[in-house]
């Protein structure tokens, strides 16, 4: 893809041959410099690439978007890094040493398989990651990411409130897991974060104590 910056013609790709400590070396300084319908997208995972700790720039609406279009951006955002998120907890989180989906001591039913019921910890997390991915992918439920309803704010709490316990369940759990990741990626500040902001989950189902980037 390109852009004018300027006078100029910007190119922004990752071309044959790069190397992957080279991939997405560009970045906006500008959402009004990106011309396609996923701007807000892509302007997100500029951000991320720059700021990736810098929380409430991350979560700052930028001009032009609206607030809950920007929520929608994030939680897609969330949803593809915690696909590699689960990829690394995968070898500690076993069928055999997680046989069921627990956060601190309470247990989960996985409501993956039509009617709810025990599920290892992973194959709930994977579960509820396929359930936001389909829920955020649908024209029923998300008619147009870039003008979302207060009406459909209740997709938002009701994904997040299942994915708040992957991550709890890697800290109460996992916890060597979650640290590594999270000095990393930063993504369940940024995941807390919203909630908050958006109201999307309970002050008192927020269970993993304060983190400096929590507060």
């Amino acid at each position: 893809m390109s852009s004018i910056v300027g006078n100029t013609r910007v190119l922004r790709a990752n071309l044959p041959g790069t190397r992957e400590e080279d991939c997405y070396s560009w970045n906006y300084e500008s959402i009004d410099e990106i011309k396609t319908e996923l701007a807000a997208q892509e302007y997100l995972q500029s951000l991320i690439r720059r700021h990736r700790f810098d929380i409430d720039t991350l979560v700052e609406v930028p001009p032009g978007v609206e607030s809950l279009a920007w929520l929608y951006e994030h939680m897609r955002q969330i949803c593809v890094e915690l696909g590699y998120y689960l990829s690394t907890l995968h070898g500690e989180c076993t069928e055999l040493g997680c046989p069921v989906m627990r956060a601190s001591e309470t247990t989960y039913y996985c409501a993956g398989h039509g009617r709810p019921r025990p599920c290892s910890a992973m194959g709930y997390s994977v579960h509820t990651l396929d359930y936001a991915v389909r829920q955020l992918g649908s024209a029923a439920s998300f008619p147009d990411r870039r003008h979302v309803l207060d009406s459909e704010i209740k997709h938002f709490q009701s994904m997040a409130r299942r994915l708040y316990r992957v991550f709890a369940h890697a800290y109460f759990h996992h916890r060597e897991v979650f640290e590594r990741q999270e000095a990393t990626t930063g993504l369940y500040a940024r995941f807390v974060r919203l909630a908050r902001k958006y109201e999307l989950t309970p002050e008192s189902l927020i269970i993993v104590p304060e983190l400096p980037t929590t507060i």
